[in-house]
């Protein structure tokens, strides 16, 4: 993906460029610096750091990789903090502005970044991120590269401000416990045991509907439950339209239906598939693929790929991806999903985050994937 953020040690990642928080002087700085210099080979890339001599704050200049696994180690100069007073933040967006272009002129196709000066120079790691996030994204707007931002541990990735609050609160109030076992939960309604509580766990009756196979208990068993002192009536949740009885009975109706079709008949007569629903949108929000698949985080291979496939079958975090760059609303997102044959889960932390961003119009992607990372969830994109 245009974007990824991982955790790692960034010695160990392979790109085609390596970006160091270099020290301004031709001597070995502490933290990354010092770890980059030892993996490369302290010696050679020493030796490759004093042809370029001394650096200013925002600089960037390049060297071989030497025993990295890149060809490529950009040096730029990171500010230590003070304050804020002395221009830092503007500083720290000019390292990883004058990296990314140094990087596209070398011809890479992707490059790896620390969070600049978020270690020994004392930059607060949460102004640090806005900033990485900010300008990464903003290059990657103009231009095709996979940039990966990488965290050594994720206790130094903070996500803080009310948007970030907001989604942990809405997760926690909206995470379900898994549901009940099913006949379980028949008895407890047919007794009138069940409550509100107990239908606020989900959106969908899937989660209680019974399979063909459930064993309904014999009138006389259901005669000598708790509460249960009038004559056996089935009840009524096993008549409702969409209950598997129901479903049941139109099935015959269905299947002869279409066992008086061919196959091929079957398939001329199917719905819209999942990529003519996905650029009929895009023609419907005038947007451009370049548009769509930066604002998605996807790669523009891969969109290719779905836009030259009638029949391509997307993953669900590609999907996810697509309905924040497009910009849906969530009955939008749904109506996506369910083409592609998913739905928002009430049980997982990713589409829990998407859908609280979604309904309060949050589409920055990279947001997004920064409070997936946090949570430990893989970030959207491809």
């Amino acid at each position: 993906m245009p974007l990824d953020i991982i955790r790692n040690d960034i010695t160990r990642v392979t790109a085609d460029a390596i970006v160091n928080t270099a020290n301004p002087h031709v001597a070995v700085g502490p933290g990354t610096d010092r770890a980059i210099y030892e993996a490369a080979g302290a010696e050679k890339l020493l030796e490759a750091r004093a042809r370029i001599g001394e650096m200013k704050p925002g600089q960037a200049a390049y060297t071989p990789a030497f025993a990295l696994d890149a060809d490529y180690i950009i040096h730029t100069v990171g500010p230590a903090w003070r304050g804020g007073r002395f221009h830092e933040r503007e500083t720290a967006a000019e390292c990883y502005h004058s990296s990314l272009k140094l990087a596209a002129d070398l011809g890479c196709e992707s490059v790896a970044f620390p969070l600049i000066s978020s270690g020994s120079y004392g930059f607060p790691k949460d102004e640090a991120l806005k900033i990485a996030i900010r300008e990464i994204s903003s290059f990657l707007m103009e231009h095709d590269m996979n940039v990966t931002l990488v965290v050594y541990d994720r206790e130094s990735f903070v996500m803080s401000g009310k948007a970030f609050a907001g989604v942990r609160s809405y997760i926690e109030e909206h995470e379900i416990r898994p549901p009940e076992p099913r006949m379980n939960r028949m008895f407890r309604e047919y007794t009138g045991s069940l409550n509100a509580e107990d239908l606020s766990g989900s959106d969908s009756s899937a989660d209680y509907m019974y399979s063909d196979e459930a064993v309904i208990p014999e009138e006389s068993e259901i005669l000598m439950m708790p509460e249960a002192s009038a004559p056996y009536e089935a009840p009524d949740l096993m008549y409702r339209k969409d209950s598997a009885a129901a479903q049941k009975a139109e099935a015959p109706k269905k299947e002869k239906t279409l066992r008086e079709l061919t196959l091929e008949q079957i398939m001329k007569i199917r719905g819209e598939t999942f990529q003519q629903m996905l650029l009929r949108t895009i023609d419907g929000k005038g947007m451009t693929d370049p548009e769509v698949y930066k604002r998605s985080n996807i790669d523009r291979k891969l969109f290719s790929k779905i836009r030259s496939d009638v029949n391509y079958n997307p993953s669900k975090r590609t999907v996810l991806a697509l309905a924040v760059g497009l910009r849906l609303n969530y009955d939008e997102a749904v109506d996506l999903l369910q083409k592609a044959g998913y739905s928002f889960s009430p049980s997982s932390v990713t589409d829990l985050t998407v859908r609280y961003c979604i309904e309060n119009d949050i589409y920055d992607i990279h947001e997004i994937n920064c409070y997936l990372f946090t949570f430990g969830e893989k970030t959207l994109g491809a």
